[in-house]
């Protein structure tokens, strides 16, 4: 019977993390994980090789409308999808190899097979039992279905975000359900590549809880590269036939009922903690009403020994929070310090243009009553901007009214997902805007836009 320190189930983000984070503060260390790869669902069948298809379609969006504008003359490059697949497939193992390394590295013990728990103190891996001085739990989440539609998903005609990852063809026309993330990339991706995309949400605006303003703009552009969006419409039931899918909505400002075929339909509506085969119902680990493992602010179980992270735990379903939750965590074990602010949490998503935000936005803001300052610049107004065709789109910086200091940062425009992290930083450290303001930036940056979206919460911004 092997016995560790830690013994952390699951390899995803938050999972391996907390499983270099332990070894590299000293404690004997194992990962418990079922793939044949590490890295989770991120970096096997998520954020990663979904990045892949992203750049790759988007050089030959780029090639189709502005290369000939630069002077880069001659016939638009053709699709190799199996080579597109290839390329992507490719990218994934470069970085699950990576975390292998790196586990080896550290000197932690990969357990393969998947993971449960016992009994407190114990990991049952395949017959083997291995004891535990604290087990932390980060087995992440899946996809989740429809609520309350009769969708059967066959990975081959209904798919999740896995299979829209790795269809066998490009298909002619593709029904996203769902416009939040997830469905925004991937039908981004097809519709780059020819098909003709129908995002089809619940709601009366794509992006769930982002701000209303990015919301309108991002559908606009969106809309603008072929995407079709039949918003407020709830779907009832998707019937597949032998290559084709048909998808039953409603729409709910007139409770009209609507049939749209597809050649293929991705469901994505959310995801869900993945617990299943633990053993905690057996354990009596606590459970939220959504279903998720419920912890303290250190991320204790109410069983001594167990820790939960990431996916599987209250918050937003985000890499780098069970990555932050996952060093903490560690910390905490090792009788430290761990943190994680709740407050500063980016969101990315990575369409073109890439929309990023941070804090608060101004519904929340006046919802709470507070008093605040918008800041905001049109990348229009950004020289690096229009030299590379990504003047679409704004900052806008969220202060409070008295104390100038950055409650919140919502960037649509180029390089999104990296410009946010100077607001990260500032929000870290209680800057105001005006700090932002008084930094120099670097010219022609795109970095540049963020600054003048600070100076716009004072006197003005220079460029608008």
């Amino acid at each position: 019977m092997a016995q560790y320190d830690v013994i952390v189930i699951g390899a995803g983000p938050g999972g391996y993390v907390a499983a270099i984070r332990c070894a590299q503060l000293g404690l004997k260390t194992a990962c418990v994980e079922g793939r044949d790869t590490l890295g989770g669902t991120c970096l096997n069948v998520g954020c990663i090789p979904s990045k892949a298809l992203l750049h790759a379609s988007h050089q030959l969006h780029e090639a189709e409308h502005n290369f000939a504008a630069m002077g880069l003359k001659g016939k638009a490059p053709s699709v190799d999808w199996k080579q597109m697949l290839s390329y992507k497939d490719d990218v994934i193992g470069q970085n699950t190899k990576g975390i292998e390394f790196l586990f080896k590295k550290n000197k932690i013990d990969w357990l393969k097979g998947w993971g449960s728990i016992p009994e407190a103190g114990k990991v049952k891996v395949g017959d083997d039992i291995h004891e535990a001085k604290n087990i932390i739990i980060a087995s992440g989440s899946e996809a989740a279905s429809v609520p309350g539609a009769e969708v059967e998903i066959d990975e081959r005609i209904v798919v999740t975000s896995t299979g829209a990852l790795d269809l066998p063809k490009i298909p002619k026309k593709m029904i996203v359900i769902g416009a939040g993330v997830i469905g925004l990339e991937m039908g981004s991706v097809y519709a780059r590549l020819g098909t003709e995309v129908e995002v089809i949400e619940y709601l009366d605006a794509i992006t769930p809880g982002m701000d209303a303003e990015v919301q309108r703009s991002l559908q606009k552009l969106l809309a603008k590269q072929g995407l079709k969006f039949t918003l407020g419409a709830a779907v009832s039931k998707v019937e597949t036939g032998r290559n084709k899918a048909a998808v039953t909505y409603t729409l709910r400002k007139d409770d009209t009922e609507h049939t749209a075929e597809a050649d293929v339909v991705l469901v994505a509506t959310g995801r869900k903690p993945f617990v299943d085969g633990l053993g905690l119902d057996a354990l009596g680990i606590e459970m939220t009403k959504r279903g998720q493992i419920a912890t303290d602010a250190q991320w204790r179980t109410n069983l001594p020994g167990i820790y939960a992270i990431g996916d599987v735990i209250e918050g937003p379903m985000l890499a780098h929070k069970a990555e932050d939750e996952g060093m903490a965590c560690a910390e905490v074990i090792a009788g430290k310090h761990g943190h994680v602010n709740y407050g500063v949490i980016p969101g990315v998503i990575y369409t073109w243009p890439e929309v990023a935000s941070v804090g608060a936005t101004e519904q929340q803001l006046k919802e709470e009553g507070r008093s605040y300052k918008a800041g905001k610049f049109s990348f229009m107004g950004n020289a690096r901007a229009k030299a590379v065709f990504a003047g679409e789109g704004f900052v806008k910086l969220l202060v409070d009214k008295e104390t100038d200091r950055v409650l919140g940062c919502h960037i649509i425009g180029p390089s999104a997902g990296d410009l946010i992290h100077e607001i990260c930083v500032a929000m870290e450290f209680g800057a105001s805007a005006e700090d932002v303001a008084l930094t120099c930036h670097a010219h022609p940056t795109f970095s540049e836009a963020v600054r003048e979206a600070a100076l716009a919460c004072g006197d003005g911004a220079i460029h608008a």
